[in-house]
């Protein structure tokens, strides 16, 4: 009886808000009405104006490449369920969200290849400015409103730069937490384009503090457009076979773990910066 009694709070993730442990909140409820995978893969990729369009087609062909590759095959076969749930939506400034591919199943080579080829058959273009708050928001809206139920649900977020508009990101980024949703991060802190004026330098430690979060939640910075493709491959990866990342030498993308300690970074940083341009050409 003491086992039974214990038992249903071994469930509960390592990521979950204490505060929301203590409410009791039953996040993975079974319904038999929804279809079972390993992962609920959302993939939210920046296509705000500061993207070019040079950019926005290695992004295409960056995940088409990572969700056909025998890795990443490998690592959906060798699952609980052999399957996962998986829809890619472009982003950019508060509302501005564009369902390239809507919610699926990739569970084989053939499904992973109708996936890639919906990509690269839709032409992407740049939007506004760069909502991350709302881009988070909006995943977690399409997650629980798909027909999948995962053993796991995870944002896959990719940004050039820091919000800038809409609502603080810090706030969305708890309402995914005490929902359970662990959210990724792949920061392109590259130097083409428009980007590299809103940008921040220190990009990657403004996603460790301010945007991700959740069980094994990690970023994997991207400084060349070089190592996009592999970035993606390997963080594709690691989200779906749940594998705490190591940290890679200085050779490598460094991926960087939750700190687990006081944000360093300002996380309005963004928003300070849009302001300070904005004052200087309409003061």
């Amino acid at each position: 009886m003491r086992l039974l009694q214990v038992l249903p709070f071994l469930v509960l993730p390592l990521g979950l808000p204490a505060a929301v442990a203590a409410q009791g909140t039953d996040l993975f409820a079974y319904d038999p009405t929804l279809v079972e995978v390993d992962v609920e893969l959302a993939l939210m990729v920046d296509v705000s104006r500061s993207m070019t369009p040079h950019e926005l087609d290695i992004q295409r062909r960056g995940y088409a490449a990572a969700l056909t590759s025998d890795a990443v095959l490998s690592v959906i076969g060798d699952g609980f369920l052999g399957r996962i749930a998986i829809t890619y939506v472009e982003w950019a400034g508060p509302g501005s969200h564009r369902v390239v591919v809507d919610w699926t199943t990739i569970g084989s080579a053939d499904e992973a290849a109708v996936v890639a080829s919906a990509l690269m058959e839709s032409q992407p273009f740049g939007m506004q400015r760069t909502s991350i708050s709302s881009a988070l928001d909006y995943a977690a809206t399409t997650i629980e409103g798909n027909r999948y139920q995962g053993m796991r649900r995870v944002v896959d977020i990719s940004g050039d730069g820091p919000n800038n508009s809409g609502a603080p990101v810090v706030p969305a980024r708890d309402r995914l937490l005490a929902r359970g949703i662990t959210i990724n991060g792949l920061p392109l802190m590259t130097d083409e384009g428009v980007g590299s004026q809103w940008t921040l330098e220190s990009l990657d430690s403004y996603y460790r503090d301010c945007v991700i979060g959740g069980q094994g939640a990690f970023v994997i910075p991207v400084r060349s457009w070089d190592e996009f493709a592999d970035a993606v491959r390997r963080k594709i990866v690691l989200e779906i076979a749940a594998i705490q990342p190591r940290i890679m030498q200085a050779s490598d993308a460094v991926i960087v773990p939750v700190a687990g300690v006081t944000p360093q970074s300002d996380c309005l940083a963004g928003e300070k910066t849009w302001e300070r341009f904005r004052q200087h050409w309409d003061p």
